[in-house]
């Protein structure tokens, strides 16, 4: 049994989004958060630092990450809202940073991820440094024209070639990879249907809310104008259609927040696996063209061996570079299947976690539901039983 100084001095890494905060103007506008770190690892400032981060370092975080750790399941982010009044909504924002705190405490979790440089530097850097960060990373879009220009013309001569038989499409068949990208999709597809379903639960109990609250407005109107005990029932009731509108409310945010969105963001998660699957498949159609190309500069060394040629030592030394690249790409790609392997069942433990608990937040939510409903109906039902009595007709 470990003593309580020894369970102290482990390791631990614990950070917190909070306190968003609109900051800016029309199209400029932005959500600013709190990031609050707390952690004993000696490669960090301290025990405790706060920085301000908006969505666009998240995303930086992410793709860095996406970058360099290949065969790593990255977790995935919201996405961005794409309609502008629901941008800066009080529910959009809260969900936003509930989905940037899961996101950064998966990698703050992660054996791997959380030793990365680029983790620490999100975690630590001033604003300033953050934002020229951002801006230095180049990708695809920051090309010049006419790189971007031959980008897509190679594109297209790839895809012309393949329609037009000259390259066969290389991929990886095993019976175990076949298994994972079957589960991998079909996966998909369930978890965005129950995703959809869960939606509509969350809308139906807004919508029964709404009415309630429209059905308890008309029966204290009436109980206003009836007058009496008939007048007091009525107003009884709308009052209960009123209490009970809240509730479902109340219970269609709880859906949304702790049933709905972590679907969503498993939907999300299956996505970054794809993702990571698409590296894979590079990795092996990498590998295996450099294999072909390492076979025919052997095949062309042994030709000029054999008639002496001045070209030889410039061809072995082509071949022996050439060598070094396909073996490297080749522990790339086994590299990648290692991880990938370690990943999905880190995956498929903690899928059970999270989905138990949204399932039991679920039905504990519902069972409360159902309750208060029948609380509050079973609770009127003596002063509409008096009211409709024979001595009050």
């Amino acid at each position: 049994m470990q003593s309580p100084r020894s369970l102290s001095a482990l390791p631990f890494l614990s950070v917190s989004v909070t306190d968003p905060v609109k900051l800016g103007n029309g199209v400029q506008a932005y959500i600013s958060y709190r990031v609050i770190t707390k952690t004993n690892i000696p490669e960090y400032q301290g025990p405790e630092k706060i920085v301000i981060r908006r969505y666009n370092d998240f995303v930086w975080l992410h793709d860095r990450l996406f970058e360099k750790y290949k065969g790593i399941f990255i977790p995935p982010l919201p996405e961005k809202s794409a309609v502008e009044k629901f941008r800066f909504s009080a529910e959009f924002i809260e969900m936003r940073r509930q989905a940037l705190d899961i996101f950064v405490n998966r990698i703050a979790l992660h054996p791997e991820l959380q030793q990365s440089d680029d983790l620490r530097t999100f975690l630590q850097a001033d604003e300033e440094t953050m934002e020229r960060l951002r801006y230095q990373d180049v990708g695809i879009f920051k090309k010049k024209p006419a790189d971007l220009m031959q980008i897509f013309k190679d594109v297209q001569s790839k895809v012309s070639d393949v329609i037009l038989g000259k390259e066969k499409p290389v991929e990886e068949t095993t019976p175990e990879y076949e298994k994972l990208k079957r589960y991998i999709y079909e996966l998909e597809d369930h978890l965005a249907e129950a995703q959809k379903q869960a939606f509509r639960l969350v809308k139906r109990h807004r919508e029964l809310g709404q009415s309630l609250l429209d059905f308890g407005k008309a029966m204290k109107l009436l109980g206003a104008w009836e007058g009496d005990s008939l007048g007091k029932a009525f107003s009884d009731l709308g009052a209960k259609s009123e209490i009970l509108s809240i509730k479902l409310e109340k219970e269609a945010h709880n859906l949304l927040m702790n049933f709905e969105e972590p679907l969503k963001d498993y939907v999300r998660a299956v996505q970054s696996i794809k993702a990571t699957m698409t590296e894979r498949a590079n990795a092996f159609k990498h590998q295996c063209e450099l294999v072909e190309l390492t076979k025919l500069k052997e095949i062309n060394l042994d030709k000029l061996m054999l008639v002496r040629s001045d070209r030889v030592g410039e061809a072995e030394i082509e071949y022996k570079e050439l060598k070094a690249e396909s073996e490297e790409a080749t522990q790339r790609f086994e590299t990648i299947v290692r991880l990938m392997n370690q990943e999905i069942v880190r995956f498929q433990e903690q899928k059970t976690a999270d989905m138990g608990l949204a399932f039991h937040e679920f039905a504990k939510g519902q069972a409360k539901l159902e309750n208060d409903i029948a609380d509050a109906w079973r609770g009127l039902l003596p002063r509409l039983e008096t009211c409709s009595s024979p001595s009050h007709r």
